[in-house]
């Protein structure tokens, strides 16, 4: 063989080892995505119809004051709220979010926002009645925890790339909501869509936003102000979430749809009582 087939043929076999390299890496980094790791469906969650509040999951453990959200840390590269934030001060206690997230499937960067949020809402609407359960329904039936579309959640918790709803123009079941910010949330200057993992339209976001972090302003596709705002939107309502009489009512308000209703309901029953 001569010394240029012999060349030739090693670096063809160098590249095909290169290439290996990049598909194992690539492989096991996407095995590593902090993506929602079970399906709350309805074979699985469904404990019965949504004819009450679900059932009370496992109270979060606070720390607070001061500290990143629950598993943060100035290691893991987050930019950490400030001191005296509601995402500071409703910390939740990182094996706590740690154990829940083994037992839920939920990714733990978002379980602790839910947690947080609903400790949160304890304090500042203190007849709300509000579990972080009920967030997790939402959030799972909205955006599956900031993972539909292809998104995915970063360790600041932006969900990237953002999750924009289709155009509320009174078509595919839609509600006919022309414009209201100008585009400036969700890039539609026409009609308003949802955006963010909990998907709000725009005049909502307006109205209930809360900046979680306390770092200057709210932003929908950040799961720690699009949690916090879900909470204060939902309490808001002047509805008991505790209550088997006005749970299903709250959730109305959210999304006027009875199998909403029950989505929603059927996976806050499962992350009660996984």
């Amino acid at each position: 063989m001569s010394p240029a087939r012999v060349f030739a043929t090693v670096l063809a076999c160098l590249t095909v080892l290169a290439m290996g390299a990049g598909l194992w890496i690539l492989v096991s980094f996407l095995s590593l995505a902090p993506g929602p790791q079970s399906d709350p469906s309805d074979a699985e969650a469904d404990r019965g119809p949504a004819d009450g509040a679900p059932s009370r999951p496992e109270a979060p453990e606070r720390i607070g004051g001061g500290v990143a959200a629950a598993s943060g840390t100035a290691d893991d590269g987050r930019a950490e709220p400030a001191a005296g934030s509601p995402a500071a001060d409703f910390a939740v206690a990182p094996g706590w979010v740690e154990d829940l997230a083994q037992r839920t499937g939920i990714p733990e960067r978002v379980l602790e926002s839910y947690a947080s949020a609903a400790l949160w809402a304890g304090e500042e609407h203190s007849t709300c009645g509000l579990e972080w359960n009920t967030l997790a329904g939402l959030g799972w039936v909205e955006s599956r925890h900031g993972w539909l579309q292809g998104a995915s959640v970063t360790a600041d918790g932006d969900v990237r790339p953002e999750i924009i709803g289709i155009p509320l123009d009174g078509t595919n079941g839609t509600a006919e909501i022309t414009d209201t910010d100008g585009g400036r949330l969700d890039g539609d200057t026409e009609y308003d869509r949802a955006v963010g993992p909990m998907q709000f339209i725009p005049e909502t976001w307006e109205m209930f936003a809360v900046d979680a972090r306390g770092l200057g302003g709210a932003d929908p596709h950040q799961i720690d102000d699009a949690a916090f705002t879900a909470a204060n939107y939902l309490c808001s309502m002047q509805v008991d979430f505790a209550s088997d009489d006005e749970w299903s009512n709250g959730i109305l308000r959210y999304n006027a749809s009875d199998q909403y209703v029950e989505d929603v309901h059927s996976a806050a029953q499962h992350y009660a009582y996984v």
